[in-house]
């Protein structure tokens, strides 16, 4: 296999500038979603117990995330081992697998997330009308942590079809198989 490109988005753009645009981006998403629920909603009143099952909701959701992530392997039967990384005695788990995969299958893993968590989250903040602010705080938030997965989407998508995708320790590499 030949590398054609080495991703490394905290190198490229920058923790810093990671975490803002992705915060930057949660809070746009809750002001774009939140006026037009209001109006659908109009004069709805907002249950105050939402408050509590939204705290249990955020607790999760940093692993649900991981969880979804993982899932399309499940599905197609590949084998996923993630890498157990120790910074400054806090166990991180990193949410991408160590291994190989097609364009398209990391394309899914990237995708997962937003389809399985944020598409209903969208949905059902117009369905449920007694928790739609909360679940539109929790949507939002989940927007802003996929952030960082469009990054890799943007960057992947612009491979050649037949690459392939590893995450390495300084990131992720778009591999090409070697012509002979």
């Amino acid at each position: 296999m030949n590398c054609l490109k080495s991703i490394n988005l905290h190198k490229e753009y920058g923790k810093q500038w990671i975490r803002f645009i992705s915060c930057l981006t949660g809070l746009l998403a809750f002001v774009f979603m939140y006026v037009p629920a209001t109006i659908i909603h109009g004069g709805n009143q907002v249950n105050e117990s939402g408050v509590f099952y939204l705290i249990i909701a955020l607790i999760f959701l940093l692993p649900l995330h991981s969880f979804v992530h993982k899932l399309p392997l499940l599905m197609v039967k590949k084998k996923n081992s993630t890498k157990n990384i120790k910074k400054k005695s806090k166990r991180i788990t990193n949410r991408y697998p160590h291994i190989q995969l097609s364009k398209m299958h990391f394309l899914l893993v990237a995708l997962a997330p937003t389809i399985i968590v944020t598409i209903p989250g969208i949905l059902a903040s117009f369905l449920i009308p007694e928790f739609y602010v909360f679940i539109l705080i929790f949507t939002s938030i989940h927007i802003g942590i996929t952030f960082i997965d469009f990054i890799y989407i943007f960057h992947i998508a612009r491979a050649p079809k037949e690459a392939f995708v590893e995450n390495g320790n300084e990131g992720f590499h778009i591999l090409l198989k070697a012509s002979n």
